[in-house]
């Protein structure tokens, strides 16, 4: 799978919350196609959030398959991912889709990608795209140093760090809280 790069997405659970945000930058090359894209979805109800990385056509393919599979497993996030997981990596259609997802709910944040890992983050933060380990380096420094910020505040700091640096990360934020 080619590394997802051209966006930055970063989930963070702290204090009975989780947050996941992602900037708005789709890019072309090295064009800007659009600024404020939506990278960040509610599923089953609000209850659990999705963001992407990588091709929108392509992920938004990932998130139609996944949101079947909550609904075929009850909307059991871990299941549904490692379900989805399985298929992205044995699919011949969809294992050729370039994308990486982070999903979240109230109890669990993980990293989906297409080569079957489904991987559940370190310190609870997780971080995609080109701009991921910026923003992951943000927030773990917020959960360390300034743990009275919100989940919320700290996915959004963490954005506007990965956009000073990242050229394919913008100031265009979505961030989603359950819990």
């Amino acid at each position: 799978m080619t590394p997802v790069h051209a966006t930055t997405v970063v989930g963070i659970r702290h204090n009975g919350q989780v947050s996941l945000g992602a900037d708005g930058q789709a890019t072309m090359g090295n064009t800007v196609a659009k600024s404020n894209v939506k990278k960040i979805r509610r599923l089953a109800g609000g209850q659990i959030l999705a963001g992407f990385a990588g091709s929108t056509a392509d992920a938004f393919t990932l998130i139609e398959r996944f949101e079947e599979k909550l609904a075929n497993y009850n909307n059991n996030l871990r299941r549904a991912a490692i379900e989805l997981a399985k298929d992205w990596r044995t699919d011949r259609f969809l294992r050729k889709l370039e994308a990486m997802m982070i999903v979240a709910s109230k109890d669990d944040l993980l990293v989906i990608s297409g080569t079957g890992d489904v991987l559940e983050p370190d310190m609870d933060v997780a971080a995609i795209g080109s701009g991921g380990t910026y923003a992951q380096s943000a927030a773990i420094a917020l959960k360390k140093h300034a743990p009275q910020l919100t989940a919320q505040e700290m996915v959004s700091e963490s954005l506007h760090i990965a956009a000073d640096i990242c050229i394919y990360t913008n100031h265009n934020l979505v961030v989603e809280t359950v819990g």
